[in-house]
């Protein structure tokens, strides 16, 4: 699928899907990556591009690493472009969409009660 110039592959539509999924949720690469099925090395430079467009919003946890044993998150959400991006995209992909989840295995969410 295309939007404007910009090729959309099945990986960014899944983040996309992750993050619309709870989008008021502040979400982190650990908690979108068991949903979509990337590794860090797809998933990274995928929501930094959706950054770049405007799509996301991120900021660093505000936590003393040392205090907490674990370096912070980076945390994600959807601005009001990238929803409307979003559900553009994955509305117009619905023959993506079932490729995808023909090829992949069916992801649970994350239970709430583990997410910061």
């Amino acid at each position: 699928m295309e939007v404007g110039q910009r090729r959309i592959t099945w990986q960014t539509e899944a983040i996309l899907a992750a993050l619309l999924s709870n989008g008021s949720r502040e979400w982190w690469g650990a908690a979108i990556a068991p949903l979509t099925g990337l590794k860090s090395g797809t998933l990274y430079p995928a929501l930094m591009r959706m950054e770049g467009l405007g799509w996301l919003e991120s900021w660093w946890e505000d936590v003393d690493p040392k205090v907490e044993g674990r370096p912070r998150k980076r945390f994600y959400r959807l601005t009001g472009e990238g929803e409307i991006a979003a559900r553009t995209i994955l509305a117009g992909a619905p023959e993506t969409q079932s490729k995808r989840r023909a090829s992949r295995p069916v992801r649970q969410p994350i239970p709430e009660t583990q997410t910061a």
